[in-house]
């Protein structure tokens, strides 16, 4: 017995003590618990996300390559370079490695390319096992049935090696509508966030779907047959915006493309969502007649595919809009389409960057079931070739994931701004609210568009310190096409606010500071983020009202962020053509060169109009940086000889 008593004890000595990761509070409101328990045997596509090594040194290497006052100014990283710096330490892979071996899970173990993920299929028992959870099957209001916990533990010494674990907290929603839930976050991350009610209500409607509340907005007026008899009359700007009201509002009329073999802008759009080729001719022939017939570059990514089943504003709107306007404005310059995910599925923003860049690539090795389009093979990974700038008109709610979702993405993001890849995303279309218009009701961190969701909602990815977030405007009601814009407040009002889980990034403090030093909002913590520490969207703006675009072989005006982005997107890309042009790099992330002293000359100030939402004005459009307009619209003409002039 003396021998056995060492014995039974070495295995109780060698576990390891854990401790609460990630917990959730309350199930989601739309989702109840089913009284039928999972089956023991269910298998779950475990994925283990490493932290990851000199993670602390991201935003100082992007400054360093990004700052115009640095002396690495413009020197960006190869992929090579990044996959290499940031891929996690041999000791965090070993030990998590080590604790999946102790729980008989050694064999079935997989390292992603990357390494920052280790993937393992475990049955539902093993992973209560390991977790330390109970997964619970739960049943959505639509009927459909997911697998899910409520927390999830890990060994205390892995803590700073993990940065976080799926499938857990997470609820998939094939049916498309979002569900609030309250989320407790766990002390893993660095990231302030001082606002008391922390909603995450789980995955956003699919990006793509008619329903996302991201999809631009039609005039109520609707499409005419017949052609609005505005052609290349600029007087008529305030009414209807056309491309050469574009080119002389933001004074690039006169500009030409002239490096567009090295040069490259991409389009990213989410199926169902598609262009229509025939429509693309039709806006042409009216507003570009020398690009009739030019068509997009399309990479393909998880199944992507130019649907031409489903027609009509709701799949073609958002599309039609991005590229009519992209391609009229660059052209020669080709453009390219990221058509991502395929019309079962459907896809997110991982999947993009799955296929933007290798070293990121999750599949079997990281993207969430639950909120990434999972695909039966890796192909797609790193595959879609780098364009100088990329746009995006799409975006959650914030609190639409989790943080630890938000904060490994975002990273992403700049570390696609380190290989010299400008990122642009709109803003939003329902100023301090969210998609659809939904403001966080305070009492349970539901969404809601009535008068009980009084707290602001702001947008993902604009709340990510390493992308550039792009507002709407529009020309006042009667002005001309050189009139002083004012903040968009014609069917949308723009998106704007602060941050509950990013912190300030340091190249935007002395423009936040004299933001709440001399226009500090009478709004209490309990509505928004006020804290002056997080960081505030967006960071400029571009014309988001009036777009005649051609849908269904018949012209409508369009409203929305959606056409913000890809406008300043088309600027971006024309001041690159002229970098391109004299042996020089495209400008990479933007964001510490347009907040510097330097570049204030290169953008109208909008000092008019507000982003109303949630039961309140919301924020106003003031002199200098705002919540509503960020620094303003771009002056090309004046940002082209300061952007020339640097390295």
């Amino acid at each position: 017995m003396k021998l056995l008593l060492p014995l039974l004890l070495a295995p109780l000595a060698l576990a390891a003590p854990l401790s609460i990761f990630e917990r959730r509070d309350a199930p989601p409101s739309t989702w109840s618990l089913s009284p039928r328990a999972p089956h023991p045997e269910t298998i779950l596509p475990l994925r283990i996300g490493l932290a990851q090594s000199n993670i602390h040194q991201l935003e100082a290497s992007l400054l360093a390559v990004s700052d115009p006052e640095s002396e690495h100014y413009g020197k960006h990283w190869s992929a090579e370079k990044v996959a290499d710096f940031f891929a996690p330490a041999e000791e965090a892979v070993a030990g998590v490695r080590d604790w999946l071996a102790e729980h008989g899970l050694k064999e079935t173990v997989k390292l992603s390319k990357s390494r920052n993920w280790l993937m393992v299929d475990v049955t539902v028992e093993q992973a209560e096992k390991l977790l330390a959870t109970k997964y619970e099957t739960y049943e959505h209001v639509s009927g459909s049935k997911r697998l899910a916990c409520s927390s999830y533990s890990i060994p205390s010494h892995l803590r700073e090696h993990i940065e976080i674990v799926t499938p857990t907290l997470h609820f998939d929603q094939p049916d498309g509508r979002p569900s609030p839930s309250h989320y407790k976050r766990s002390t893993t991350s660095s990231s302030t966030n001082p606002v008391k009610s922390s909603a995450v209500p789980g995955v956003a409607r699919k990006l793509g779907s008619p329903s996302s509340g991201t999809i631009p907005k039609v005039s109520s007026s609707g499409f005419r047959n017949s052609f609005l008899n505005v052609l290349h009359e600029l007087q008529d700007c305030a009414k209807v915006t056309t491309l050469d009201c574009l080119r002389v509002m933001y004074n690039f009329a006169l500009y030409k493309p002239v490096s567009t073999s090295k040069n490259s802008l991409g389009i990213v759009e989410y199926t169902p969502q598609a262009y229509v080729p025939s429509d693309l001719d039709f806006f042409f022939a009216n507003y570009s007649p020398s690009a009739v017939g030019s068509r997009p570059t399309l990479y393909a990514i998880d199944g992507g595919v130019v649907q031409q089943t489903d027609m009509g504003f709701g799949t073609n709107g958002e599309s039609n809009l991005d590229l009519q306007y992209a391609m009229g404005l660059v052209h020669p310059q080709p453009v390219g389409l990221y058509q991502v995910g395929d019309e079962i599925q459907g896809a997110s923003f991982n999947n993009l960057l799955d296929a933007l860049d290798g070293a990121y690539c999750t599949y079997q090795a990281g993207d969430d079931p639950t909120q990434d389009g999972i695909y039966p093979n890796s192909e797609n990974c790193g595959v879609a070739p780098l364009s100088n700038v990329i746009s995006t008109s799409y975006g959650y709610n914030e609190a639409d994931l989790t943080p630890a979702y938000e904060e490994r993405q975002c990273n992403e993001y700049a570390k696609l701004g380190l290989m010299g890849v400008t990122l642009v995303f709109s803003s939003g279309d329902y100023g301090v609210a969210g998609n659809s218009n939904e403001c966080i009701n305070p009492a349970d961190g539901s969404y809601t568009t009535t008068k009980a969701g009084t707290v602001f909602n702001p947008a993902f990815p604009s709340s990510c310190p390493y992308i550039t977030s792009v507002g709407a405007t529009q020309l006042p009601e009667g002005g001309s096409v050189l009139s002083r814009e004012q903040a968009c407040e014609t069917v949308i009002y723009s998106g704007g606010g602060f941050s509950n889980v990013f912190p300030m990034p340091s190249y935007q403090k002395s423009a936040v500071a004299s933001y709440f030093k001399n226009h500090k909002p009478s709004y209490s913590s309990s509505q928004y983020n006020n804290s002056m520490k997080t960081r505030g969207f967006p960071d400029v703006a571009a014309n988001g009202a009036n777009y005649n675009v051609a849908i269904g072989g018949a012209f409508g005006l369009v409203f929305g962020t959606s056409a913000s982005a890809p406008t300043f997107a088309s600027i971006i890309t024309l001041i690159n053509d002229a970098r391109l042009a004299i042996g020089k790099k495209p400008v990479g992330f933007i964001n510490p060169t347009i907040y510097s002293s330097l570049f204030k000359a290169g953008f109208h100030d909008i000092v008019s109009g507000g982003n109303q939402g949630c039961g309140t004005p919301g924020f106003s459009a003031v002199s200098g940086w705002d919540p509503v307009t960020g620094l303003g619209t771009p002056n090309f003409g004046v940002l082209l000889p300061l952007w020339l002039a640097l390295p």
